[in-house]
């Protein structure tokens, strides 16, 4: 018999711009605690790594985005935005 899956990891809240991790990581998504037009773009491998999303402009709330990230997660905060990341370390 299988065993349920459970979407589970660590977590890791930023009010502005820097790394959510500093390894590989497998991201379930983002929960935005506040916002005042705040804006987000996640990119894999530091400041300067690939573009993972186009500007995301999110609301309060959950937001699931599952991806692979193979280097690192780096968030890019533009105006004023408190989020939380979850994610499950390694890939």
């Amino acid at each position: 018999m299988s065993q349920p899956v459970a979407e589970v990891g660590a977590y890791k809240n930023i009010t502005a711009t820097g790394d959510v991790t500093t390894g590989p990581c497998q991201l379930l998504g983002f929960y935005v605690n506040n916002t005042s037009s705040g804006t987000l773009v996640l990119k894999d491998g530091g400041s300067s790594g690939t573009v993972m999303s186009g500007t995301i402009t999110p609301a309060i709330g959950f937001h699931r985005f599952p991806a692979n990230v193979g280097t690192s997660l780096h968030a890019t905060e533009g105006g004023t935005l408190d989020v939380t990341f979850f994610f499950a370390s390694g890939n």
